[in-house]
């Protein structure tokens, strides 16, 4: 007797739901992905336990047909397909004619509709292999329940994860529907939270503010370009908005929402040299094509795609966006920045901090409005000359900054520098202190020369090079720094010991932070609130999809709270699943390269001999925290062969 034999309807609909039917948002997917194809122009999405529980979705679309009913959780059963030629036609969303049937085979489903006309109303209830169809009231348009999900396959339920993480699926498909979809209000409910609600009325830029935040909608450029083959049109943000991962970058074609690298690809080519190293922008990007020219049906969810034309394609959106950007002023608006960074002064908390700063700390800030430095003096900087706080900014330039204390300020001089938190520094070391470095280096060297190698050299600040390289000398040559590399460097030691001293060293807001996110983004930033409190952020949830943060740890920089706070935010987003310890580490390389100067800074001397002093503190100094080398080294040796000052014997000849 043979062994072969044909599987039944139930268990070959059960294989087939494991590559349709993954997660909850896989059936949610299906199922609006259903109504939009039937015309419906506002669906509903409730679920409990973030659908695993139920999932219900309501669509004012055409609905079923009653004679339908009877073979439309039937496999392979469809409407929008009948020949071999649709297959490469299709402008629908569903086509495969596996979706019903899959979710029918993994839960309990109940489903009302009608098509508007009397007594066309229909309940349909199936349970594996059972279904019962009765008359029902209904108006236009379909109510699909689904209970119970993977009650009879208990092995893929393993494979799902927490609740948080599946509403968070969920959203994030809802999400991209809605932005596939403008002219459609879509709302999504969990648990009796109302977490989405589109308008529909087909404007992509309002849809994507519902979605994401109206402040980032304003920072949005339209795009708009076609060839022969495709038509390209859309939204990207501005290179100064970017996010840390490439979550925020949706391409639709024809309408339906897929993923492409090389689409990305070509996106972030259009930018060139204007985003930074691992930043990403936002980008909705709707192309629209020939159905010929792609091939819908190579993955089974229809999330992949094969383009026929996608190196033209690539070439044509990364010249869109080339162009795009080329028109516009992408310089930020200064006033604008200060006004969103503003914060009220409470002068009576400042005459406190005044009568409680030291006598020798005024006698310091007194002696620094004259010039210390000998521009004809060698003064060497060594790191017995730190007297200040690791990671702080360098003073700044004292005749420079007399400028911006007005005649009508109440604040002096001292009382605004006190403010701002940059403390007195000595930039320079007396000849006591270089002979205490000198000894103390000679003492070290000698005890662990085999042990801790080189010592950072003494060196003394001459001068920089097009605002983003500092020349330093020393006994055995010169160094060439990248200014930002080191105070990178500088910094991330700085945050790396400050974020990790979490306890209750917080300081209020004024005025508290209201942040705003995607449904999806707002889920889990929720589900690991304790998280981020252990890295010193409490947020608090504040209304829809919005977060409020009423205090700060003390080390963030004044005027920059809310810019730290959606940085380090932003940074976890990217990597959910980070621990603690990383999430710190991750957050710390962040931050200093956020917060330390860029190229074409041109720096005061006094600040660059700081910076110096700084970088001789670190426990690296050779290294910026992402392994680019902080500074080179050229010896007198090799100067002196660049020069011909010293030439090999063999290369003289006695001919001239």
């Amino acid at each position: 007797m043979g062994k072969i034999h044909q599987l039944s309807e139930l268990l070959s609909n059960q294989i087939a739901a494991g590559e349709v039917i993954e997660r909850p948002a896989s059936v949610v997917k299906e199922l609006v992905e259903n109504a939009v194809d039937a015309g419906a122009t506002k669906i509903q999405i409730f679920l409990k336990d973030s659908g695993l529980t139920e999932i219900q979705v309501i669509d004012n679309g055409s609905g079923f047909a009653p004679d339908d009913l009877e073979i439309a959780f039937l496999r392979h059963t469809t409407s929008k397909i009948s020949s071999r030629e649709d297959l490469f036609r299709v402008h629908s969303l569903g086509f495969r004619g596996e979706a019903l049937a899959s979710i029918a085979a993994v839960a309990h489903v109940d489903l009302k509709t009608s098509i508007g006309e009397p007594e066309s109303g229909r309940e349909l209830q199936i349970s594996e292999a059972d279904a019962e169809i009765t008359k029902a009231s209904h108006p236009k348009g379909s109510t699909l329940t689904v209970k119970d999900l993977f009650y009879n396959t208990p092995a893929r339920l393993k494979y799902l994860k927490s609740l948080s993480t599946e509403l968070s699926h969920v959203a994030d498909i809802v999400n991209r529907i809605a932005l596939s979809y403008p002219a459609v209000s879509l709302t999504l409910v969990n648990d009796g939270n109302q977490m989405l609600n589109t308008v529909g009325n087909d404007k992509l830029l309002q849809t994507i503010a519902g979605i994401y935040d109206i402040k980032l909608a304003k920072e949005l450029l339209p795009i708009e370009g076609e060839d022969l083959d495709f038509k390209i049109s859309g939204y990207i943000s501005r290179p100064a908005v970017t996010r840390a991962s490439k979550n925020y970058l949706s391409f639709l074609i024809n309408g339906r929402y897929i993923r492409n690298f090389q689409l990305n690809k070509a996106l972030i080519e259009g930018y060139g040299s204007k985003l930074m190293v691992g930043r990403y922008p936002v980008a909705i990007i709707d192309i629209t094509m020939d159905p010929l020219l792609v091939d819908v049906n190579v993955h089974p969810t229809k999330r992949e795609v094969r383009l026929s034309k996608e190196p033209e394609l690539m070439k044509l959106l990364t010249s869109i966006v080339r162009d795009t950007l080329g028109k516009e002023n992408l310089i930020p608006d200064a006033m604008e920045n200060l006004k969103s960074h503003q914060t009220p002064v409470d002068l009576d908390q400042l005459n406190l901090n005044l009568e409680q700063a030291s006598a020798h700390q005024r006698e310091q800030y007194q002696s620094s409005q004259t010039p210390q430095v000998s521009e004809s003096l060698p003064t060497y900087v060594t790191p017995q000359s730190q007297t200040r706080r690791p990671g702080s900014e360098p003073v700044p330039d004292v005749a420079a900054s007399e400028s911006i204390f007005t005649d009508e300020s109440k604040l002096s001089n001292w009382d605004q520098w006190l403010d701002s938190d940059q403390h007195p520094r000595a930039f320079t070391a007396d000849s006591a202190q270089i002979a205490d470095a000198k000894a103390q280096t000679e003492l070290d060297t000698n005890s662990n020369v085999a042990t801790k190698g080189p010592r950072f050299p003494e060196l003394r600040y001459v001068g920089q090079v097009h605002g983003t390289f500092l020349i330093a000398e020393s006994e055995d040559g010169f160094y060439i720094l990248d200014q930002h590399a080191a105070q990178e460097r500088v910094k991330y030691e700085y945050y790396r010991v400050e974020i990790g001293k979490v306890g209750q060293d917080q300081q209020n807001l004024l005025v508290p932070i209201v942040l705003n996110y995607s449904a999806s983004d707002f889920v889990q930033i929720k589900a690991h609130l304790d998280l981020l409190a252990d890295i010193g952020l409490h947020l608090e949830v504040f209304g829809e999809n919005s977060f409020i943060v009423h205090t700060h740890p003390t080390w963030f920089e004044a005027g920059q709270e809310e810019d730290t706070i959606e940085e380090m935010i932003d940074y976890f987003l990217a990597d959910g699943r980070i621990s603690v310890a990383k999430f710190r580490e991750k957050t710390a390389i962040m931050m200093s390269c956020k917060r330390s100067i860029k190229a074409n800074h041109h720096m005061e001397a006094s600040q660059a001999q700081q910076l110096l002093v700084d970088l001789a503190q670190a426990e690296n100094p050779f290294n910026c925290p992402h392994g680019r080398p902080v500074l080179v080294h050229f010896s007198d040796q090799e100067l002196g062969k660049m020069f011909k000052r010293i030439q090999d014997p063999h290369q003289h000849w006695d001919g001239e």
